[in-house]
């Protein structure tokens, strides 16, 4: 079996941080954190001047946090310290002075989701639907609520929450504002996102730096938020109500 991993690459001024893990590019807590010092050092590079964020495989960019993980949480530490790890990713994102393009060659779930979400332009291919599964395993998508709001608006982020166990189409995700574009073959995105991201990458960095925090103006506060409802999934988490869900997802 493959082993996970978080990688960066640097072409033409464009730093590519790719992740992978082989349970459908699910994202446990170690690589979580990985991806957080990746996106650090891809800011810190002096080299790199626009950052990609892909993941690995063909047709699912990333199916949220792992469900091994947490099926073992027993305490309220680890509940809140586990579901933080996707919160500091996304905070990371939002204050990287650089533009992070989204490269979504699958279905997001979730966690993954909230990545898309938490990028500054997001392109796709036809096969990247999108779900948020969390109310029907006993929690909710208080973590990434913020991001996905931010990017496709209140309606549709609780359409989605509420519709659970709904794929939504691609054309939604466009249609919201999730994805800027659709390509039908993970070719095109590719062609598509080294276009963009080489041109802006030709641009004046600080007038990009200055866009990016034009574009994530009223966030400050997320630091704190972000933790807080990474809290609030922990204790539901521990709750008997989703433990004996869990329970009926690990045995089917």
């Amino acid at each position: 079996m493959l082993e996970p991993y978080v990688t960066l690459e640097i072409d033409n001024q464009v730093g590519y941080i790719e992740f992978f893990h082989p349970e459908h590019n699910a994202m446990p807590s170690d690589n979580l954190e990985k991806l957080v010092n990746t996106i650090i050092e891809a800011r810190d590079n002096e080299g790199i001047k626009v950052i990609v964020l892909k993941s690995g495989g063909e047709r699912t960019f990333c199916a949220g946090a792992s469900f091994k993980e947490l099926i073992a949480i027993n305490d309220t530490q680890t509940g809140k310290q586990f579901f933080s790890g996707f919160a500091r990713v996304i905070n990371t994102m939002r204050k990287c002075p650089k533009l992070i393009i989204g490269r979504i060659q699958g279905k997001a779930v979730g966690g993954g989701v909230g990545l898309a979400a938490a990028t500054d332009y997001c392109l796709a291919t036809k096969h990247a639907s999108v779900k948020l599964s969390e109310l029907s395993i006993g929690i909710g998508p208080f973590v990434i609520e913020p991001a996905v709001s931010r990017k496709i608006g209140e309606a549709a982020m609780s359409q989605m929450t509420i519709n659970a166990e709904t794929f939504f189409s691609v054309d939604f995700a466009k249609d919201k504002g999730l994805y800027a574009d659709v390509f039908d073959t993970v070719e095109a995105l590719d062609e598509a996102v080294k276009i963009l991201a080489e041109k802006l990458a030709s641009y004046n960095p600080e007038a990009l730096r200055q866009m990016k925090q034009v574009f994530w103006k009223d966030t400050n506060h997320w630091d704190d938020l972000l933790l807080e409802r990474a809290e609030i999934s922990g204790q539901l988490v521990l709750g008997a109500f989703t433990k004996e869900t869990l329970k009926r997802f690990k045995n089917k």
